[in-house]
């Protein structure tokens, strides 16, 4: 009986501690977001990475189950070309927002493993010498992530997460970025 006495106060003592390092409610976060672009000319390939930066916020209904919307935008990136004409220079500009679902595991009271699925909707500019072949566009599209949680307390974590933002473009930003954030939690 004391065997059991005690395996009950230390279960309910561990799951208190996991609920608090994963509380409800309402949270938001500030993030920075690295991505690859890509320039494809023919005879010619430039590419590269940008960090910028991610703004997000979402409500947690259990340690297991939420919702998440963030803006992400992934910044400007240009590139000269050296082609038959002479050299030609292009810029794009891209941002995103997503709404997910999400779902949380706790490792242990501190760290949790997440996912979200949701939707995406990117928007890519492009200006610059070569515009007449390349257009800017929007496209709305499949939104997941997969990541990890560190509860400094209460109510402060650190994040880091590999994200999907639906299809790449079709000239400039790719679809995949990693990024790295701090969140705040209204409990």
């Amino acid at each position: 009986m004391k065997k059991i006495l005690f395996a009950v106060i230390a279960a309910s003592a561990a799951l208190s501690s996991i609920s608090i390092a994963h509380a409800e409610g309402a949270y938001a976060g500030a993030g920075a977001v690295a991505s690859r672009y890509s320039f494809n000319e023919p005879g010619t390939d430039q590419s590269g990475n940008k960090v910028s930066g991610k703004l997000f916020a979402g409500y947690e209904f259990d340690k297991t189950w939420g919702v998440e919307a963030g803006y992400t935008d992934f910044g400007s990136k240009s590139f000269t070309f050296n082609g038959s004409n002479g050299a030609s220079q292009v810029a794009t500009d891209s941002h995103a927002f997503y709404v997910a679902a999400k779902a949380t595991a706790p490792i242990n009271e501190q760290f949790s493993v997440f996912g979200k699925l949701g939707v995406a909707s990117t928007h890519d500019n492009i200006s610059g010498d070569v515009q007449s072949n390349f257009q800017g566009d929007s496209k709305t599209g499949l939104y997941a992530s997969i990541g990890g949680q560190y509860a400094i307390n209460k109510n402060v974590a650190l994040t880091a997460e590999l994200e999907h933002y639906g299809q790449s473009a079709d000239f400039g930003r790719k679809a995949d970025a990693l990024a790295f954030g701090a969140r705040y939690s209204f409990n």
